[in-house]
């Protein structure tokens, strides 16, 4: 059973920076594309970025372009989401996932995962 665990959230002003981590305790990490997501109170969970299972591709929607990076190391079993320039409208948790399927590229969709962290609290402060 993969686990996936994130830490690195908490309290920022906005125009501030964090990283998150997501570490896979148990489990395959290296061979699958990884993605974060995020869902603020009473909205849906959106996705923020996602890196093939080779590191060499990314992608992220509009709202986090230029702003937000995702990366990973995999003999470290860790993807990272660098975070910088926080707005307010970031303020969410945000959740790490694993593809279903081995050696994929990017994965946009959240019904491409099937593996989950418990999710890491972000609060941007304006």
């Amino acid at each position: 059973q993969v686990q996936l665990v994130e830490s690195g959230g908490g309290l920022v002003q906005a125009g501030g920076s964090l990283r998150l981590s997501c570490a896979a305790s148990r489990g395959t990490f290296s061979n699958y594309a990884m993605g974060w997501f995020r869902q603020a109170p009473g909205k849906e969970r959106e996705f923020v970025a996602a890196i093939s299972w080779s590191g060499s591709n990314t992608y992220y929607p509009d709202s986090v372009k230029g702003r937000f990076t995702i990366s990973r190391d995999s003999a470290k079993g860790t993807v990272y989401l660098q975070m910088n320039s926080l707005t307010p409208e970031d303020t969410a948790v945000y959740y790490c996932a694993r593809d279903r399927v081995q050696f994929r590229g990017i994965r946009l969709g959240q019904n491409e995962y099937n593996y989950w962290g418990q999710g890491t609290s972000v609060t941007v402060s304006s």
